[in-house]
């Protein structure tokens, strides 16, 4: 029988993962992407993947549009971009009201949070937000993307 207090296995970071990051030149956004992956790790028990050139996604969920078109996506994921630190909720930001009120400046899209500096934002309720999120679509059970979902999905 497995020692029920070992400590669980850290996720690993790929190397494309640790070369991205390396290379992000702004100072804040490079902080903040540090901060996101080890959030996001903290919060998925997920390793950290590139998806395309430059979103950094954990774990991933499969979708199924109305139309009959689907795939794969990360379950949760972020992207330092040039003028903002981007968070995506596959669930959609609608899902979450009472966690994204909380959070600190930001602005939001359907999927996507943005982020100037994650030094003014409550990073407790961002971990509650990304790893509520992160259980809605790895569930099983969610097969929308953040357009489709929002709040009651």
């Amino acid at each position: 029988m497995a020692d029920s207090r070992a400590t669980p296995r850290p996720p690993s970071v790929d190397p494309a993962v640790r070369a991205f990051l390396d290379g992000v030149s702004h100072r804040v956004r490079r902080r903040d992407a540090d901060t996101l992956l080890a959030l996001m790790q903290n919060v998925t028990g997920a390793d950290a993947t590139m998806w395309g050139p430059s979103i950094v996604g954990f774990g991933t969920y499969h979708y199924r549009y109305a139309s009959g078109r689907e795939g794969d996506a990360p379950a949760a994921g972020f992207s330092p971009r040039r003028t903002a630190s981007t968070v995506y909720l596959a669930d959609g930001v609608g899902a979450h009201p009472d966690l994204v009120e909380r959070l600190g400046p930001h602005t939001s899209g359907v999927g996507c949070l943005y982020f100037k500096d994650l030094a003014a934002v409550d990073l407790d309720v961002l971990g509650e937000l990304v790893a509520r999120s992160y259980a809605a679509v790895t569930a099983g059970t969610y097969g929308l993307r953040a357009r489709e979902g929002g709040a009651g999905s």
